[in-house]
Formats: C-alpha cells, structure tokens, sequence
C-alpha cells in the first residue's frame, strides 16, 4: 500500500524517495533494527559554540540540588538578551532532551530582569549539555503499545509565590514521548492537593494522547493508568466522600474553591468513564519525579536512564552521530 500511494503521489507532483527519515526539523534520527534513537546533537554543539561554552567543564547534573532561585536574589543584572536566548535554545532541545525539561522550564520563569546568579545557573544547564552531548531518546522496537503516564508534584518550591510544579511523561512501553513540567495556577496547602493538581494536569494530557492514538488506529479501550506517588491523591479521585475523613488534604482546611472543584470531578468523569487509572507507585519508581525538582546524581541518572534517555555509545548494535 505504502508503494503504490508512493508512486501515485510522484505521477502527480515532483517529488524524491529519500528512503527513512534521517533529519526532521533539527533532529536527528537513526533507525536500526533494534531501536529507532532520535537526537539533537549538532543542534547542541551549536548552542554551546554560540555562547562560548564549547570548550567549557562538564558536569554531571543540571541544577545543584536544594539550590533555590528567585526574583530578588541580591546578585547583579545579568544580560537580558543572551539569557533569553539561552533559555529559548534549552527550551528547543526539551524536544528530545526531557532530562533537561525541569532545568530550562525554572529558567523560563526569571525570562525578565535575570541576575547573574539566574544566567550562571544557565550556564551551568549548558555544561551538562557539554557532558551528554550524544544522549538522546532511544525507543526500543519490538515493545507492547500501551500508553501508560506518570505525574508527580512538589510542594510549594517557588520561592516568590510558594506554587509548585507538577511534571507529567507518557510512554508507549518504550521511552517517553510526551512530557511536561509546570508550575501550578494556585498555591497548594498540602502534598496532596499539589499531587492532585499534577494528576489532573495527566489526566487532561492522556485524553487527548487516547484521542490522537485512535485517530491513528490505536484506539485503547481499556483505562489509561497515570502512576502516582500519593495515596492520598488517588483516593481523593476514585472517592468523592474520602476528603471528609482524610486529615491531610486542603479539602479538611477549607471549602472547595471553584478551581479545585473544577479539577475534582474532571478526574472523577475520567475515571468513571474507564478513560484513565489512578494507580499506586513508590516514590522511588515515580519517572516523573525528575520534572519537578533538581535530584541528587544516583536518582537523577536513574530517572534519566527510565524516561528512555541515553548515551548512543550505549546502546546495543552502538549508533553513530
């Protein structure tokens, strides 16, 4: 079928068989039998070259850990211009680079008036870049297609509004293909509001990931499951009465706003419709921990390692880019 819609679109427009997609919009993509990888490491090797890091010192992780940013830091006006350029060119690589996804969303937020301490925080996202110059998504062939997602949240790590950020990733049993890290609209009074707020971010995320699959003769019939870390959340979802016996929720603090509300019975009529799965995972499992907060080197190697980024050295049959 593939042959004949080919030869029928080259009689009516000029048009080349190029064979398997090799580039697509700055990306590059390598198919083998085993795995297709997709990456951007000549598009990386010109970020570090256009803002003088293309010799500069690896290093193993993003962000330093624990290490707050802010608005008001007391550090000195950095330059405006190239830390927007920056943060733009680490906000394209997230197009195959999720491990980075959290480092360059927290960047976005300082867009207008950054510090020095903001744009050495930057740089130092440009030298683990340096470091992992030829990591990238490898999606394994041969694996089961079941969408299944992961949502996570902090709690209240902004340091000028006190928000949190949720993270969400799906997989189609492979590496991950959809992901996102966000701060959130309203400030949570506890870990299980901020969890259900990063739940219901999912949820909304898999409705329309089941829409596009079943455009694409994917339809999944049975419920999508979105892994979460708090019992809390999860039984909040699938029990619309648990909130008047749980100590621990915003629900027992004060009367539900319009928002939250809104958020509650959004996933309850996901779960009643068998279109989603609130489904219990150990905070050590939980990929989409990685997307909301800087990680110690172990764990975040570890969470890199699960969403399907990885070094093309290491991959079986070695790929070369």
């Amino acid at each position: 079928m593939l042959e004949e819609f080919k030869q029928d679109m080259m009689q009516h427009y000029e048009m080349t068989d190029l064979g398997l997609l090799h580039h697509f919009l700055g990306m590059r993509v390598e198919q083998t039998d085993k795995h297709i990888f997709i990456h951007q490491k000549k598009y990386a090797m010109k970020i570090l070259e256009k803002f003088g890091m293309r010799d500069c010192k690896s290093v193993a992780i993003p962000l330093v850990v624990n290490e707050k940013l802010c608005r008001e830091d007391g550090s000195e006006a950095a330059d405006e211009s190239e830390f927007r350029h920056i943060v733009g060119s680490l906000l394209y690589l997230t197009a195959t680079r999720p491990d980075v996804m959290f480092a360059s969303s927290l960047l976005a937020r300082f867009m207008h008036n950054p510090s020095k301490k903001h744009m050495g925080t930057a740089k130092r996202v440009l030298r683990y870049i340096q470091g992992t110059l030829d990591f990238g998504i490898e999606f394994a062939k041969g694996k089961t297609a079941t969408l299944i997602g992961y949502c996570d949240s902090d709690w209240a790590g902004s340091e000028d509004d006190m928000r949190s950020t949720s993270g969400y990733a799906f997989t189609l049993g492979s590496g991950m293909f959809s992901w996102a890290s966000i701060k959130q609209n309203t400030v949570a009074l506890s870990t299980a509001e901020a969890e259900y707020v990063s739940a219901t971010e999912a949820t909304s995320q898999a409705k329309w990931l089941r829409f596009v699959l079943e455009d694409f003769g994917e339809e999944h019939v049975e419920g999508t499951q979105i892994l979460c870390d708090n019992t809390s959340a999860i039984a909040m979802a699938r029990n619309p009465v648990h909130h008047q016996k749980t100590r621990h929720t915003l629900l027992e603090k004060r009367v539900f706003t319009a928002d939250i509300s809104r958020k509650f019975h959004f996933i309850r009529e996901a779960i009643q419709a068998k279109e989603i799965e609130l489904v219990y995972c150990k905070t050590e499992d939980q990929i989409a921990d990685i997307l909301t907060k800087a990680l110690p080197k172990d764990r975040f190697v570890r969470l890199r390692s699960l969403l399907g980024v990885k070094s093309a050295k290491g991959l079986e049959g070695s790929v070369e880019i």
